[in-house]
């Protein structure tokens, strides 16, 4: 199955796609702005079969300001699509995005690693995308 990660942001949103198996994550480019109908282009493009959108929850767990503008964004694009939305917590991907582009010097913009990360979260709590 095919994933689509959201690393959403009120500039940009990072973007991840997993290949066909649910095995790999690979960040791709950025949208920006972000919204609704360029992530359901994307999505389509790339014949995404879910789309996980990052949670931005503090580390105890609780929500902030980002969430709830996360939470509305995922219910947005889950009322415009047929494709699943769902979110999942997405605590360090950030910090793992910066230390990857420090380690590797990637070329990804920061917030695409921090969603590939998400990503590869998602694919191994559901055993290589098998749900």
């Amino acid at each position: 199955m095919r994933v689509l990660a959201l690393d959403y942001g009120t500039a940009r949103i990072g973007c991840a796609i997993s290949d066909p198996t649910g095995t790999l994550a690979t960040p791709i480019a950025a949208i920006e702005p972000p919204e609704v109908a360029e992530v359901l282009r994307l999505a389509g493009e790339r014949e995404a079969e879910k789309i996980v959108v990052g949670l931005p929850v503090s580390l105890s767990g609780e929500d902030s300001a980002q969430t709830e503008l996360t939470r509305a964004f995922a219910e947005d694009l889950g009322e415009a699509t047929t494709i699943p939305v769902e979110t999942w917590d997405e605590r360090f991907t950030t910090r793992m995005a910066a230390q990857t582009r420090r380690d590797t010097g990637a070329g990804a913009a920061e917030d695409s690693i921090a969603a590939a990360h998400l990503l590869e979260s998602y694919l191994q709590s559901t055993a290589g995308g098998a749900q």
